[in-house]
This record gives structure tokens, C-alpha cells and sequence, in this order.
């Protein structure tokens, strides 16, 4: 079984912001396979279903972002899961809007979210699916942008980038990590460094 989980933050304010990206995604994957996301588990919202034939649970943590391992450590106890287990779907500001990259483990990066996932499961071997968010112009505040709404022209391509970022987690649950980097892990336009 695979622990699917999306993070964001709970409530109808942060519902169309670029941090909740992960849980939109977590959206896209229950409506495509119809998993009912209503039951309530370790401070999380939760549906079980399959995904390319394989046993997966999708997950919303409700703890709000920076608290986010409260949830995730317990559901993976829960469930007799390891970290290799978990798939995180997260925001990420060091890459730009509409682009994606499949890890297999990696830093937290300055993102407290998952700075709270490693400091809580004690350690970072876990895959995730990193959602970039940079707008591609010089942020004031980095905070402050990615709890407010998305922009128009952002909203324009929010539907095909959930899309892709669903593509990308069921081919980590069907096909592995590997090949999932292999299919989705192009260098971003604009970017001029492979991340680490």
C-alpha cells in the first residue's frame, strides 16, 4: 500500500493559494479513481482505494502546513507503512509555476512542511512529488505569496498542472520512482541548475 498524501493548509482561505497545491492534487487523484475523501484518521482527511491495480491512501493533513508530520508519522503507524511507503506532494517555491519533480528523498529545502514530515518520521528517504510555484518575478515576501490567491494567469493553467502532477503520482504507484523521474524530470524553462 502506498500513503498518498497532499499538503496544505485547512479551510476555505487558503483553499486557492499555491501552498495547497498538494492537497489539489490529492483532489484530482480521488475524483479520477473514485476514492471518497470523508473519513477523518490521525488528524487527517482520508479515502482508501486503488490506483494502477496497487492498494493506496490519500491524505489531507489538517494540521496546517508546518505541523504536517503529526499527521503523516501516525497514518503511516497506522497502517504498517515505512517511509518508502509515502508519496508527498508539496509546493515549491525554488522552482518555477507549471513545473514538477519526482524524488526519491532529498532536503527539506526551507520547506517547513516538509521539514516537519523528516524531523518527525527521523528521516528524508521518503519519494515526493515537488509542485513549483515561483511566479518567475522577484517575491517581497516568499510567506506572503504563497498564502494568497492564485493570480489570473495562474488560474489559467492550474487545471492542466493538477492534471500532470496526478499523471506523475500514479506513475510513481504503478511504475516506480525511476521511471517516474525519467518521464517527468525535464529541466524547467528558465532554470539555469539541476536541483540537488
Amino acid at each position: 500500500m502506498f500513503l498518498v498524501a497532499g499538503l496544505g493548509n485547512p479551510g476555505e482561505r487558503y483553499a486557492a493559494t499555491p501552498h495547497n497545491l498538494g492537497f489539489l492534487v490529492v483532489d484530482r487523484l480521488a475524483a479520477r479513481h473514485a476514492i471518497r475523501m470523508t473519513r477523518m484518521e490521525c488528524q487527517a482527511r482520508i479515502g482508501q482505494g486503488t490506483i494502477g491495480g496497487k492498494p493506496v491512501l490519500l491524505a489531507q493533513p489538517q494540521t496546517y502546513m508546518n505541523l504536517s508530520g503529526v499527521a503523516v508519522k501516525p497514518l503511516l503507524q497506522k497502517n504498517e507503512l515505512l517511509p518508502a511507503d509515502l508519496i508527498l506532494i508539496y509546493d515549491e517555491l525554488d522552482l518555477p509555476w507549471g513545473s514538477l519533480r519526482v524524488k526519491p528523498k532529498g532536503s527539506a529545502a526551507g520547506h517547513n512542511g516538509i521539514t516537519d514530515v523528516i524531523a518527525k518520521l527521523g528521516t528524508s528517504e521518503f519519494p515526493r512529488i515537488r509542485l513549483g510555484v515561483h511566479p518567475g518575478h522577484q517575491l517581497q515576501s516568499g510567506a506572503d505569496y504563497l498564502l494568497s490567491r492564485f493570480t489570473r494567469q495562474q488560474t489559467e493553467t492550474l487545471d492542466a498542472f493538477i492534471d500532470h502532477a496526478a499523471d506523475a503520482a500514479e506513475s510513481v504507484i504503478a511504475e516506480g520512482v525511476e521511471k517516474s523521474m525519467t518521464r517527468f524530470n525535464r529541466r524547467a524553462q528558465g532554470s539555469t541548475t539541476e536541483e540537488e
